[in-house]
């Protein structure tokens, strides 16, 4: 299946703030079994998130976001093989 990369523009959050969001997506995730989460990319000076799934559309994992009170501002044109993973203890 693809993996997909959507930008959130959230400016400045908190880590409770970001607990919670991932709290809700964790909810809405556990309704969706064709959306996987794969990680999430936090940029503080950006003010933006990026999340990664794997999910059988753009749409579908863009509706999960949405769903959980994210909706998406974008889906940025990386292919899959030019994302690079770091690993972040929260």
């Amino acid at each position: 299946m693809p993996h997909y990369i959507i930008e959130r523009n959230v400016g400045s959050l908190s880590s409770d703030q970001l607990t919670a969001a991932g709290r809700m997506s964790n909810s809405v995730l556990a309704e969706m079994p064709e959306v996987v989460w794969v990680k999430s990319y936090v940029s503080d000076a950006e003010g933006k998130i990026y999340f990664e799934y794997i999910g059988p559309t753009r749409k579908r994992c863009s509706s999960m976001r949405a769903a959980a009170g994210c909706p998406r501002t974008r889906f940025p044109k990386y292919p899959s093989r030019s994302i690079r993973r770091c690993s972040c203890s929260w």
